[in-house]
């Protein structure tokens, strides 16, 4: 008598786009020292970070001083979450070598890939970036982010870099592509998520 087998019908996954349940992680970029910024520099970077919290959105730092730290005290303060990202390889290295603060994140990811590495990687793990004053480290990021095709959204009036990157497009001739400016942190962020939405909107028609 022959033997029967029950047989399963392999059934394809139906293919989801979980891209409007995820979070939109923002990634605050700037001065890790601020005295070459406007004297209200650190307190718009504070909004952002609250702004950022109360929107429901994730902030992503370089886990690093200045700039990003006052973002990151906004959105915790708010009861955000913030993600950060460390040129240290472990907790040691990150305080004893780095001399950077663990405060106001919920955690950090040690990536031990300097700060060159670790600029590269906190670009692609944010949605979009916003620039705020800002030094030589900031100006590696934001390349990254244009070159990547990121929304960027540019404080301006916060000194630094942040108030050259008009001249500095103009002149390398490569247009806009998804830069936007304003001197409003919260106009800034709303224009940004319109953004991230729309780059949605066409991916999701593909």
């Amino acid at each position: 008598m022959p033997i029967k087998t029950a047989v399963k019908t392999a059934t394809k996954p139906k293919i989801v786009s979980y891209g409007y349940h995820l979070k939109y992680k923002i990634c605050v970029s700037g001065a890790a020292e601020t005295g070459l910024c406007s004297l209200d520099a650190t307190e718009k970077a504070e909004t952002l970070g609250r702004e950022i919290a109360r929107r429901g959105m994730i902030l992503v730092t370089g886990a690093t001083t200045g700039i990003p730290y006052w973002a990151a005290k906004g959105a915790k303060e708010e009861g955000g979450i913030v993600i950060g990202l460390s040129p240290a390889a472990s907790k040691a290295a990150h305080l004893k070598t780095y001399h950077l603060p663990i405060d106001y994140h919920d955690l950090i990811v040690y990536t031990g890939f300097e700060y060159a590495g670790r600029n590269l990687l906190l670009i692609r793990s944010s949605d979009a970036v916003i620039t705020i004053c800002g030094r030589m480290g900031t100006m590696n990021e934001f390349t990254i982010a244009f070159e990547d095709k990121k929304p960027i959204g540019v404080l301006e009036g916060t000194g630094g870099i942040a108030d050259s990157l008009k001249d500095l497009i103009n002149t390398a001739h490569r247009g806009f592509g998804k830069v936007i400016f304003s001197s409003n942190p919260k106009e800034l962020l709303d224009r940004l998520v319109e953004i991230i939405k729309e780059e949605e909107k066409k991916n999701n028609n593909h």
